[in-house]
C-alpha cells in the first residue's frame, strides 16, 4: 500500500480507539523465400529510408581480433542495420493479428510489435494498449545483435503469413567483418483464447557463419518503451511499475539498470491492473530492466534479454511472453495446466498474488466479494454487502466495547476523585488506580482492545478495494460512479487546471458524503456530558475534515466502503446503546427493595409510651 493508504487506515483505526476511549474518560525450419511478400492486412506504406546497397564487406573469415569488445560492437552494430544479402523489401508492412482477445499489428520494419490492443479492457473510450508508444511508433520485441548497446534492427523484413495466428519475418544479413550470410527469422505464434503468445528468434548461418559473437553476445531482445495503459504520472496509488523476477518459487522485486544473471524462471514489468511477463527458455541468459526515456512518454519501463554468445552455426530460441491483464484468475490456469501451452507449475499467478502476513485474511474477503457479485451482479452492491458482513461478524466485540465504555463512565466520578487526590504524586496516583481497577474487576484496556482487533480488517479492506482487478471498470451507479478503482467526478475543471496547494482536477461528491456520515455518527453516538468536551469536540469536527482532504483523491470503492461502515457502525450502536439501557432497568427491578428507615421524632420526645 501506498504512504497516503497507510496513513488513512492508521489514523482512521486511531480515530475510533480514542473516540471510544475519551467516551469513558501485494524449431521450425527457415522459411522458404516466397516470390513475394503476401497479403497483408494494413495499408503498406513507402519507406522514408532508400532501400541500402549491397555491401561487399572486407574478405576475412574471422572477427579482427585486434579490436577491442567495444570498438567491435560499434562496428557491428554499424554494420548489421546497413549490410543486406540482397535489395531485400523496399516498402514497410503491416500485419494485424485478430483473435478473441487481441488486436495486434505488427511491422515488417524489424518484425516488431507497434500495438498490443486488449479487445475486452478499456482506457476511457479506448482498448487498453499494452505497448505504449510515445511521440514515435512503438517497437517492442526487437531484436539487437550485440549487448545492451546495440542497436534494435530496423531494416525491412520479408513477411509470411503462415496461418491466422502464425506469422513470420526473415531477412539475410552478411556477418559483421565476414563474408559469411546468415539468416534472421522471427516467428510469432498466437492462440484465439491466450494473452500469451510464442516468439522465436532463428540466427541460422549455415555453412558460412560458424558462430554468433558480437562481443561475447549473440543478440538482446527487447521490449519497450512501456506497457499501457497510459497515465498521467506514476504515483504508486492509481498505476506504479514493479520489476520483479521469480527464481526458485519465490517472487522478487529487483531493481532497474542491474543485470540479472541468476536465470529466473519469468521476469515482469508490473503495473496497478496489466503486466508484461517473459518466460525464457534458455539454459544461459542475462535480464536487464531500464528506464531510459522516450520522447512522448512520462515514463519508459523496458526490459532486456541479453542471450550470451553461440559457438554453432544456428540457434533457435523460443521464448513465451504474456501482455495482459494481472488477475489471478487469469494468470492462475499457467499453473494448472489449463491453457492452450500446456504449462504447468510456472508461478506466474504469484505476480498478481497478495503478500505479506494479510494476504489470507484478504484472500478470503476477496472470495465473499466474488460470491455477492455473482449473487447481486454489482460490485458497489457487493461492497455493501461484505461491509454488512464484517460488522456483523464483529458485533460481539462492538457490543463489548461500548459496555466497557458505559463501565468506564460509571467509575469516572471516583477516578476523579483519585487524580484529584494524589494529583503530585504520579507513581501513587498509578498504584492507586491499579489497585481500584483491580477491586472493581475492571479492563481500562477492555474498551480499545475490540477495536484493536478489526484493526487488520480495516488494512485488508483497503487493500482489497485498492488492487482488486476486477473492480477496474466496474459500475456502482451508472453516470456518477461509472468505475470504483478511480474517484467518481460530478465536475472535471478545465484541462490544465487544478486548485492551489490542494491539486484537485475535479470536484467529488463521495468526500463530501464520507464527511456527512461521519459528523452524523460522532454527533448521535455522543454520550451526555461530552458536548462540553473540548477533546471530544475536536474528535467530532476536526478529526472528519482531516479525512476529507487525505481521502479525496482515492478510488470510489474505498470511500463506499468507509460511508457505509460509518452507517452500519451508528445503526448498531444505537442497537447497542438500547440493549444497554434495558439492562440498566433490568438490574434496577432486581435489586431488593430496602425497608423504609422509622420517621424521625422531634426532638425531647421518648421512644417509651408514658403510663396513663
Amino acid at each position: 500500500m501506498d504512504r497516503n493508504t497507510i496513513l488513512a487506515v492508521v489514523l482512521s483505526s486511531l480515530v475510533l480507539i480514542v473516540f471510544f476511549a475519551l467516551q469513558g474518560m501485494f524449431m521450425p525450419p527457415p522459411p522458404p523465400e516466397p516470390a513475394q511478400s503476401p497479403a497483408v492486412v494494413g495499408t503498406p506504406q513507402e519507406s522514408t529510408q532508400p532501400t541500402p546497397p549491397l555491401v561487399t564487406p572486407q574478405a576475412s573469415t574471422q572477427l579482427d581480433a585486434a579490436l577491442s569488445s567495444q570498438e567491435l560492437l560499434a562496428q557491428a552494430t554499424a554494420q548489421i542495420t546497413s549490410v543486406h544479402a540482397d535489395a531485400g523489401p523496399q516498402v514497410v508492412e503491416y500485419v494485424t493479428i485478430n483473435t478473441d482477445l487481441l488486436t495486434v499489428v505488427l511491422t515488417s520494419a524489424g518484425g516488431d510489435v507497434v500495438s498490443w490492443k486488449l479487445n475486452e479492457h478499456f482506457d476511457k473510450d479506448e482498448n487498453v494498449n499494452m505497448v505504449l508508444a510515445g511521440t514515435n511508433e512503438a517497437r517492442a520485441f526487437s531484436v539487437a545483435l550485440g549487448g545492451l548497446d546495440a542497436q534494435p534492427i530496423s531494416s525491412f523484413f520479408y513477411v509470411n503469413r503462415v496461418s491466422e495466428y502464425i506469422v513470420e519475418f526473415y531477412r539475410d544479413f552478411i556477418y559483421p567483418g565476414t563474408n559469411g550470410v546468415f539468416r534472421l527469422t522471427k516467428r510469432y505464434e498466437f492462440k484465439p483464447r491466450e494473452y500469451m503468445f510464442e516468439l522465436t528468434v532463428t540466427l541460422d548461418g549455415g555453412h558460412s557463419v560458424p558462430a554468433f559473437n558480437i562481443a561475447g553476445n549473440a543478440y538482446t531482445l527487447i521490449f519497450g518503451p512501456q506497457i499501457g495503459p497510459k497515465f498521467e504520472k506514476l504515483d504508486n496509488r492509481y498505476d506504479y511499475r514493479q520489476y520483479i523476477t521469480y527464481t526458485n518459487g519465490r517472487r522478487r522485486n529487483v531493481k532497474i539498470n542491474d543485470i540479472i544473471d541468476t536465470r529466473p524462471s519469468w521476469a515482469a514489468i508490473s503495473g496497478k491492473y496489466f503486466i508484461f511477463m517473459a518466460i525464457p527458455y534458455l539454459t544461459q541468459y542475462n535480464i536487464v530492466f531500464s528506464e531510459a526515456a522516450e520522447p512522448g512518454l512520462v515514463s519508459a519501463s523496458r526490459f532486456n534479454l541479453i542471450r550470451p554468445a553461440a559457438g554453432s552455426s544456428r540457434i533457435s530460441d523460443t521464448y513465451r511472453f504474456y501482455l495482459g491483464p494481472k488477475s489471478q484468475e487469469m494468470l492462475a490456469v499457467y499453473n494448472n495446466g489449463r491453457n492452450d501451452f500446456g504449462l504447468f507449475d510456472t508461478g506466474l499467478v504469484d505476480a498478481a498474488s497478495t503478500r505479506g502476513i494479510l494476504a489470507p485474511l484478504e484472500r478470503a474477503l476477496k472470495w465473499f466479494l466474488l460470491v455477492f457479485y455473482r449473487i447481486v451482479g454489482n460490485y458497489g452492491i457487493a461492497i455493501i454487502m461484505i461491509t454488512l458482513l464484517v460488522k456483523i461478524v464483529f458485533f460481539p466485540l462492538t457490543k463489548k466495547g461500548s459496555e466497557a465504555t458505559i463501565r468506564m463512565q460509571a467509575l469516572a466520578p471516583k477516578i476523579k476523585e483519585l487524580q484529584e487526590k494524589h494529583k503530585g504524586n504520579p507513581q501513587k496516583l498509578n498504584a492507586e488506580m491499579a489497585a481500584f481497577y483491580k477491586s472493581e474487576g475492571y479492563n481500562p484496556l477492555s474498551g480499545c482492545l475490540p477495536l484493536l482487533l478489526q484493526m487488520p480488517i480495516f488494512f485488508a479492506m483497503y487493500n482489497l478495494f485498492n488492487n482488486h482487478f476486477d473492480l477496474r471498470g466496474a459500475a456502482f451507479i451508472p453516470g456518477w460512479i461509472p468505475d470504483l478503482s478511480v474517484p467518481e467526478v460530478i465536475l472535471n475543471f478545465p484541462e490544465g487546471f487544478s486548485l492551489p496547494f490542494l491539486g484537485w482536477t475535479a470536484l467529488r461528491g463521495l468526500p463530501f458524503v464520507y464527511v456527512g456520515s461521519q459528523l452524523l455518527y460522532g454527533k448521535v453516538t455522543q454520550m451526555p456530558g461530552q458536548q462540553s468536551n473540548t477533546q471530544m469536540k475536536m474528535m467530532l469536527y476536526v478529526m472528519p475534515i482531516v479525512f476529507f482532504f487525505i481521502l479525496y483523491d482515492v478510488p470510489s470503492g474505498l470511500l463506499i466502503y468507509w460511508i457505509f461502515s460509518n452507517l452500519l457502525t451508528l445503526v448498531q450502536q444505537v442497537i447497542i446503546n438500547k440493549y444497554i439501557v434495558k439492562k440498566k432497568a433490568a438490574a434496577q427491578l432486581q435489586q431488593p427493595v430496602q425497608p423504609a428507615a422509622p420517621p424521625a421524632r422531634p426532638p425531647g420526645t421518648s421512644a417509651k409510651k408514658k403510663k396513663k
